[in-house]
């Protein structure tokens, strides 16, 4: 489906909010600041976005559009099983790499900077966020079906090794600018994953 003009004028306000949510804070962008970064009008701005609030919840909601995009959404072509895990997580890895916000992972940074502030946006990310672990979490539960995977290990805790690694490469790489760190995040993964295939396949 075509985008209108009218769309198309509010994906661009968004991708420009949500790249300074990354790099000022999601709590400091406003109608002004975002008027003084896309050179809009604040009235022309108001008529996308009515208050501070409803622009903030439509960044989160770009973000989680894009992150779908770059993240989950190219992985499903992989087959399900470890080949699906792997694609996840190496996507993730790249979405960081790639710096597709400046300021990192949208949802790393805008997790920490809400998780003390109670309200509409804080629910917001925690929604995206859980639904990326519960995604992971259940491309390991397939694999563990399939028996590529011990299954005497949850998938919540083999998950959340899986996304720990990731969110370490993204954080140290906003502080050190080390892109090493990318690559020592893949092959942490690569020998956890190795390290919980059963010693004997499982027979059917």
């Amino acid at each position: 489906m075509l985008e209108t003009k009218g769309q198309r004028t509010r994906n661009s306000i968004l991708e420009v909010a949500a790249a300074l949510a990354t790099e000022e804070g999601l709590e400091s962008l406003s109608i002004g600041r975002l008027a003084e970064a896309t050179g809009m009008s604040k009235s022309g701005l108001f008529a996308h976005f009515g208050s501070k609030e409803e622009l903030q919840l439509a960044t989160v909601d770009h973000a989680g559009t894009l992150f779908v995009g770059e993240v989950i959404h190219p992985a499903r072509s992989a087959p399900k099983g470890l080949a699906r895990i792997w694609a996840l997580c190496d996507h993730m890895i790249d979405y960081s790499e790639r710096q597709v916000f400046p300021g990192g992972c949208f949802f790393a940074a805008t997790s920490f900077e809400f998780n003390n502030r109670p309200g509409p946006v804080r629910d917001r990310i925690e929604a995206m966020i859980r639904s990326w672990r519960s995604y992971l979490e259940h491309a390991v539960e397939q694999a563990q079906e399939a028996g590529e995977l011990d299954e005497s290990v949850s998938a919540r805790e083999i998950s959340f090794q899986l996304d720990a690694f990731a969110q370490a490469a993204n954080a140290q790489y906003q502080l050190f600018r080390d892109p090493q760190v990318f690559d020592d995040a893949r092959r942490a993964i690569q020998a956890r994953l190795e390290s919980l295939r059963p010693e004997f396949p499982r027979a059917d």
